[in-house]
């Protein structure tokens, strides 16, 4: 798992990847959580989606928001993140020339990065987020939508109301061209304490069934 310090018009960041065997490999960019409330790449939940992806076959990277472990700067309310991301996604394709299929992941307010990034690239084809906070952000830039994605949320998170993922979800759906399914797991907190194992199988069936793999 290579460690480097990516160097950037606003600092350096802190970012870790893995190179699929397949230099034609699809990739994908794991977010993490506020940086203000603790929030790493080393996350267990970013972790662990930075696992399936990887053990899927992808080019995936993760790496630390501004002001995170070794990324330089400060918190800037999701304007620098989003910037962020696009300077990590830019150096990844750089990285991968030969990749013609891009995803994007995050988690709680990485998710919230996350879809940002995706509507600002037309050539990010599929997301997939843990617990966006769907109450806490404003989701309407999702509105309309053109590209599907996966939502996984927790029932008993007290953090992201379960109900409020689950109505963008379907608002998206109905008012788009596209899918966007959300995965309730029972009894699941918001950091899906002790239900790792099922989004783990969740986030791998819906990565399988859209890349036609088993």
């Amino acid at each position: 798992m290579p460690a480097l310090q990516l160097n950037t018009p606003e600092g350096e960041l802190e970012v870790r990847y893995t190179a699929a065997d397949n230099p034609d490999a699809p990739m994908a960019l794991i977010l993490h959580p506020h940086p203000e409330h603790g929030g790493t790449m080393n996350n267990k939940v970013v972790y662990t989606l930075y696992q399936i992806f990887a053990e899927q076959g992808f080019h995936v990277a993760r790496f630390n928001f501004r002001g995170v472990g070794q990324s330089t700067g400060h918190f800037d309310f999701g304007e620098g993140e989003l910037r962020d991301g696009i300077y990590v996604l830019k150096w990844m394709r750089e990285q991968f020339p030969k990749t013609s299929e891009i995803w994007i992941s995050g988690f709680s307010f990485g998710s919230w990065v996350a879809l940002q990034l995706l509507k600002k690239n037309p050539d990010i084809q599929q997301f997939m987020c843990a617990a966006p906070p769907v109450n806490v952000y404003d989701f309407s830039f999702m509105l309309p939508m053109d590209r599907a994605g996966l939502f996984v949320q927790g029932t008993t998170d007290t953090i992201v109301n379960p109900d409020s993922t689950k109505e963008l979800a379907e608002k998206i759906s109905r008012m788009s061209d596209t899918v966007v399914e959300c995965h309730m797991i029972d009894g699941a907190d918001h950091f899906f304490t002790g239900k790792l194992d099922q989004l783990t199988d969740i986030t791998t069936h819906y990565i399988q069934s859209k890349r036609g793999t088993s």
